[in-house]
């Protein structure tokens, strides 16, 4: 997807910032948003990620020295370790759980 917001299929009628963002109020709306994020947080929390997530905050830290890192440095270096490190399995359920209230709430 085109960070800039042009959509990567042409017969789009729609950028693909602004149809996220539709697709978001959806899920809230309906309350989806809900249940996929406390799927998302009960998967983290079994497959030990959060553990992990402690630890590598813990080495950056370490790493750095405490007196030269400040909240927005430490999450310019973990978001991107933090998103890389999700499970695919957990990846591929969320975005099967939105494609399927997508299929849902045509009707």
């Amino acid at each position: 997807m085109d960070p800039g917001g042009a959509s990567a299929n042409p017969g789009s009628r729609m950028p693909d910032v602004e149809m996220r963002a539709v697709i978001r109020q959806k899920l809230v709306e309906s309350g989806e948003m809900d249940r996929i994020q406390a799927y998302v947080n009960a998967m983290l929390e079994d497959s030990g990620w959060r553990d992990q997530l402690k630890a590598h905050c813990r080495d950056v830290v370490q790493r750095k020295g405490i007196q030269n890192i400040g909240v927005e440095s430490l999450s310019a270096d973990i978001l991107p370790w933090a998103r890389d490190s999700v499970p695919p399995e957990v990846k591929q359920e969320v975005l099967r759980r939105i494609q399927d209230f997508l299929k849902s709430s045509k009707g």
